[in-house]
């Protein structure tokens, strides 16, 4: 599981949206980036929380944050889950789980007693020199951008 802190320098990660364009920590430079990672698009939990960091994104935006969501999903499932419900900010299709295991959000979770291997629902907060200003593990769905925009 992620090692990474607040204070350490955010990896150089660089991965594929949805529509096939590239993205890079150094395309965020001299913004706040919140890259949030999500188990599986269009899932209960998954679809709460990118919608409440869509109804709040004017509030983002105001503040000079960018977001990127990452999930294992294919670019085209990404696609679907982005044009249903209208999401403003990229989705990284990360099937290659690059960016995944570069955050260290890959590893072994329980669920209804089984215990596999899957992505940790994690939020790195950036600021604009690549440096992690924090992470929240403990992401409430539904309230999710109140925890990012205190």
């Amino acid at each position: 599981m992620t090692t990474l802190q607040k204070g350490d320098k955010a990896p150089e990660f660089s991965g594929v949206d949805q529509d096939g364009n590239k993205h890079a920590l150094a395309d965020y430079k001299g913004k706040k980036l919140v890259v949030f990672f999500y188990p599986k698009a269009d899932t209960p939990g998954c679809t709460a929380e990118a919608c409440d960091l869509r109804d709040n994104y004017e509030r983002f935006q105001a503040n000079n944050y960018a977001l990127l969501g990452v999930s294992a999903d294919s670019a085209k499932a990404q696609t679907k889950f982005r044009n249903k419900f209208s999401f403003p900010f990229p989705l990284l299709a990360d099937e290659d789980k690059s960016v995944i295991n570069a955050f260290g959000v890959w590893g072994p979770k329980k669920f209804m007693g089984r215990i596999f291997d899957g992505i940790h629902r994690t939020t790195f907060v950036i600021n604009e020199e690549g440096i992690i200003d924090e992470v929240i593990s403990d992401v409430k769905t539904k309230e999710h951008a109140s925890q990012i925009l205190k």
